[in-house]
């Protein structure tokens, strides 16, 4: 199972998942990258990734061959994330063949309804799928 963990500004997020990932389907190959050399660094610091790459031409590329993509909300949204996620990136994601598993956050001028802001619930909900996803492959 290919799974791309995608995350910009500080990395904090893509960090988290990519430990959650690694905990809760310790056979994927993981990809992690960062919109920014920041977020590649602290995705890297984690050491669960297989492989590390930045930037939109990394992003681009990955989201070709990834089965599962993982991210915040913002990575399918053009100039999210104070514009790091360009319209190519977004696109990339939204047109990927793989799976979507999207964390809520209201943040960057965008409100998700029924989003308690950093909920560890949300985080558990998306291991428990991702798990589920991984089993049926």
């Amino acid at each position: 199972m290919n799974i791309l963990v995608i995350d910009g500004q500080g990395g904090r997020l893509g960090r988290k998942l990519l430990e959650s990932i690694r905990k809760t389907c310790p056979d994927a190959e993981i990809t992690a990258v960062g919109t920014n050399s920041l977020a590649t660094e602290n995705m890297m610091n984690a050491g669960c990734a297989d492989h590390l790459a930045t930037g939109e031409n990394a992003v681009v590329v990955a989201c070709r061959t990834a089965q599962i993509i993982v991210g915040p909300f913002g990575i399918a949204t053009a100039d999210a994330m104070l514009g790091e996620i360009t319209p190519a990136m977004a696109n990339a994601v939204a047109s990927s063949t793989g799976y979507r598993v999207l964390i809520p956050m209201n943040l960057c001028n965008t409100y998700v309804a029924g989003v308690v802001r950093g909920s560890a619930a949300i985080l558990e909900d998306a291991m428990d799928h991702i798990r589920q996803l991984t089993e049926k492959k």
